[in-house]
């Protein structure tokens, strides 16, 4: 029953997303001029991606006692996006433009593929209970990628499923990511999902998980990831408000002017600096 139940999940996933495909269109068009505005101080989705891989191969690189895992890089990746659950809707997203259905849908069937192999190929265990992490995250990001109330709806509806699945199979950690899912689209954007306070949850989240999956270093991945993206919102002009509500001063080094051409080739420079300064060290340790 147990199985049955975490394998339903990317059903659920799938099932959300149909529901608000046809609204995504009208939703885009009413919140245009508020999206200009928010992208101009927010650094790009792709940019938070490549440096939450980067950190996540920096991990699996070089953390004594943590074995390198792909699935523990994309872990780190996607917790890099974690904290813009909060944004009404991400710019890369919006990049996709008319294809963004398609990667929705893409995103839901590759979750429903990873799952449904760990159903029926993998045994009870650490493996498939890995299997099935990874086909959440990438139900999460499917479901994730639309715009305005239509997005907020359909994460609420994912992180009360969340909450739900984790409850009927006593996984503490997976009613916690639930309701982290559920309530960070209704908060302003970089405000609680951008603090301390988020980071600390969501590495717990990964610690419960890491201690139920077997898997060793999630948190480290799910931590490092997340705050990779805070760090990277320092180098703005917004800044972060790290230890927002005791404190509501912003944290920045406005290095990076974001929207704008010389915003945008300082963030791929970074994003390169910071892949060929891990490769190197990976590289050394491994004695190459």
């Amino acid at each position: 029953m147990m199985r049955l139940a975490v394998v339903s999940w990317p059903c659920l996933v799938v099932s959300c997303s149909l529901s608000v495909v046809r609204p995504v269109t009208a939703q885009l068009n009413e919140l245009t001029t508020d999206n200009e505005q928010l992208t101009t101080k927010t650094m790009r989705g792709s940019s938070h991606l490549a440096i939450g891989l980067i950190t996540g191969v920096a991990v699996a690189g070089l953390a004594p006692g943590i074995p390198f895992s792909l699935a523990g890089i994309a872990l780190a990746g996607f917790s890099s996006l974690a904290p813009d659950l909060d944004h009404p809707e991400s710019r890369l997203s919006k990049r996709l433009g008319f294809t963004q259905n398609y990667v929705r849908w893409a995103f839901a069937a590759g979750a429903l593929a990873i799952a449904s192999y760990a159903y029926f190929q993998l045994g009870i265990g650490s493996e498939q209970r890995l299997y099935y992490t990874v086909a959440l995250a990438f139900g999460l990001i499917g479901v994730g990628m639309q715009g305005g109330s239509a997005r907020r709806l359909a994460l609420l509806f994912t992180g009360l499923g969340t909450v739900v699945a984790g409850l009927y199979t006593e996984q503490l950690w997976l009613s916690l990511l639930g309701t982290f899912v559920a309530l960070a689209p209704f908060t302003s954007h970089r405000s609680w999902t951008h603090t301390i306070w988020a980071t600390a949850l969501w590495t717990y989240i990964g610690h419960l998980a890491d201690q139920h999956l077997g898997w060793r270093g999630v948190a480290l991945f799910a931590g490092t990831g997340y705050v990779s993206h805070l760090i990277a919102d320092s180098l703005t002009k917004a800044g972060v408000r790290w230890f927002l509500p005791l404190w509501d001063r912003s944290f920045k080094l406005p290095l990076i002017s974001t929207g704008s051409p010389s915003g945008n080739m300082l963030e791929v420079a970074i994003c390169t600096g910071y892949g060929l300064l891990v490769l190197g060290l990976v590289v050394g340790r491994m004695g190459f």
